[in-house]
């Protein structure tokens, strides 16, 4: 097993049918705020490491509420502060986004060494938040992906 993390990762939003949305903080950098994301581990599925994050950084069973592959993929530059965690060179991600509905706003249990607090809001609230424009873009098209109106 390699030491570096794939620069294959998943971007999971997670909401409520009223489109409030879940956001994390994260531990090291206060003031991002952002869904769950994380890296794919060996040659798992997708929506495997979409499953193993949101458990791991919410303690929400995705196996109790619907998850979606929304068929997303964005590329985008590893910010410098994170590129450590990569293999020498590596400076571009792909992302795959997927959207996790729960009935209501859940209690969360966040992995004290990744994130530092979370909030639910509204999704128009919610995008604003977010320090990264996958982020911010995968929650403004919500309504859109439900087929409501904004």
């Amino acid at each position: 097993m390699s030491e570096y993390k794939q620069p294959v990762s998943v971007l999971v939003v997670i909401y409520t049918p009223a489109l409030d949305v879940l956001l994390l903080e994260r531990a090291a950098h206060p003031g991002f705020w952002q869904s769950v994301t994380g890296s794919r581990e060996g040659n798992e599925a997708l929506i495997d490491t979409a499953r193993r994050e949101v458990g791991e950084e919410t303690g929400i069973n995705t196996n109790l509420h619907q998850l979606t592959d929304w068929q997303q993929t964005n590329i985008f530059e590893i910010f410098p502060q994170w590129r450590h965690r990569y293999a020498p060179g590596v400076t571009e991600n792909t992302e795959h986004v997927f959207g996790l509905q729960v009935a209501s706003k859940l209690k969360i249990t966040t992995a004290p060494n990744e994130h530092r607090d979370w909030t639910w809001m509204p999704w128009q609230t919610a995008a604003e938040r977010c320090f990264s424009w996958t982020n911010r873009d995968a929650i403004q098209a919500l309504p859109t992906l439900l087929n409501l109106k904004p």
